[in-house]
């Protein structure tokens, strides 16, 4: 195995990047950055019955948007397939793969039969018992078949975890994996290894759901006389507001959804640094660079890990508002296509002090750019007389004439005529938005114009006439 630390990111292009794969990658990248070694990215294709059109080339987009840039790659299993039959020949010729040529229908009265007895479905080696000639004649009439792996009988197999420590499991309780499919195609299992001894990977990160695999794993590294690489199965992610790992069901799960709900790939990736890793201390922020100097394996934790969306937007609306005015201006023209220039200079500074992510922009701003329709009862939410709501809208129109001071020149008018502030402010707000929860309002005026400011409070003024 190489002495340079190379590790891998092997997302399969079934679907969008889920966030524990970006996390894995995050990891992989930092090992590998920290020993100034290789960061290799594999699309692992081999299950073309999932395969979604277009997603290799999202997936390799979102982790050039992380940050995330391989040093090799992308190697395409799918354009590796002579690379594993030469493989499945050679452990075909030691005995420790073999041809199953039984049928779907008997595959699934078998495992119905094995359920009924409350048995571990499993193979139950029919076709291991074949002859070499029953075999030959079989292939020579070109029958279906799989390869399928052979499994030792009753055998420990230890294996030395770098998050959960020595882990052991007994071969009685493993099924003979298929290796090759019908179609000729390598499974996961089988291309894993092969790969991965190919491209001298040293550490393999991946989420604790494939412990399950690692004795297959181990028994191929050995048939094939391979060392076995660095393994860290990674906690999961638990939803804390749902019972269960993270589901879309319930809510954004992939990377590309969080960015087009407004999140910074920064912040995404600080909040996913610490979803399974603890540095010991109090710090919390940290840049990727900073994370790659700081990341030790030592440090990872097997808990499952809280995916606290309100931590998340706390990461957020930090990194918001660390940057620059002038850096946010491409961030909010995005999520505010029909914002002008000049309106958006103007809203940056008001909203980024509060802002938690940039989705939240069009919903907030949305009397910006139309009728927001309301009922009279939300302008007199707070037991305000329509008598007074009118006269306080009333007076407000005639300090429209320029929006110098306008802060000064409200409040200076709610002043000298006694009004209530939080009476007041709530009939404005709900005038000029529609809602009884808004950005700072006044400051927002010079963004909406001075006509358009008239305009939707003649409007509340018409609905308390």
């Amino acid at each position: 195995m190489s002495s340079t630390v190379r590790t891998r990111i092997a997302p399969s292009p079934t679907g969008e990047v889920h966030i524990g794969t970006l996390r894995t990658a995050l990891y992989d990248y930092a090992l590998a950055k920290k020993f100034n070694g290789q960061f290799i990215l594999r699309i692992e294709d081999t299950d073309q019955k999932r395969y979604v059109p277009g997603s290799d080339d999202r997936m390799l987009e979102v982790f050039k948007q992380f940050g995330l840039v391989w040093d090799e790659g992308p190697y395409i299993q799918s354009q590796r397939n002579e690379i594993y039959q030469q493989y499945i020949k050679e452990l075909l010729d030691k005995g420790h793969a073999y041809y199953c040529f039984c049928t779907e229908d008997r595959l699934k009265s078998l495992r119905e039969t094995q359920k009924a007895a409350k048995k571990i479905p499993k193979y139950d080696r029919h076709c291991l018992n074949l002859t070499p000639d029953e075999v030959a004649e079989k292939l020579k009439n070109k029958e279906p078949y799989v390869i399928r792996m052979k499994i030792p009988d009753n055998e420990t197999i230890v294996f030395n975890d770098l998050v959960r420590g020595t882990v052991k499991f007994n071969t009685n309780d493993v099924d003979d994996q298929v290796l090759v499919k019908s179609n000729g195609i390598p499974t996961y299992h089988f291309a894993v290894v092969v790969d991965d001894h190919l491209m001298n990977i040293t550490h393999v990160f991946r989420g604790e759901e494939w412990l399950p695999s690692v004795p297959k794993h181990v028994l191929l590294y050995r048939y094939f006389g391979w060392e076995v690489p660095k393994h860290a199965h990674l906690s999961l992610f638990l939803d804390p507001s749902h019972p269960g790992k993270m589901s879309k069901r319930f809510g954004t799960v992939s990377a590309q959804g969080f960015l087009e709900e407004g999140y910074l790939p920064e912040a995404m990736l600080n909040f996913l640094m610490l979803l399974g890793w603890n540095p010991g201390t109090e710090q919390e922020i940290y840049s990727l660079p900073d994370f790659v100097q700081a990341f030790e394996i030592e440090k990872l934790n097997k808990k499952p890990a809280i995916f606290d969306r309100k931590k998340l937007d706390y990461f957020n609306g930090l990194y918001i508002r660390q940057k620059t005015n002038e850096e946010l201006f491409p961030y909010f023209k995005k999520f505010l296509p029909q914002a002008t220039d000049e309106q958006v200079d103007i809203l940056v500074p008001i909203l980024k002090e509060r802002l938690v992510k940039f989705g939240d922009l069009p919903e907030a701003l949305k009397f910006l750019f139309e009728e927001v329709i309301y009922d009279k009862s939300l302008l007199l939410k707070k037991g305000t007389a329509p008598e007074l709501a009118k006269e306080m809208l009333s007076k407000t129109k005639e300090l429209f004439s320029d929006f110098s001071n306008l802060q000064e020149r409200i409040l200076q008018l709610v002043d000298s005529n006694s009004w209530n502030r939080g009476e007041y402010f709530m009939v404005l707000r709900v005038a000029i938005c529609g809602s009884e929860f808004t950005p700072p309002v006044v400051d927002c005026l010079p963004a909406l114009g001075q006509e358009n400011t008239i305009r939707k409070l003649d409007l509340a003024l018409s609905l308390l006439n």
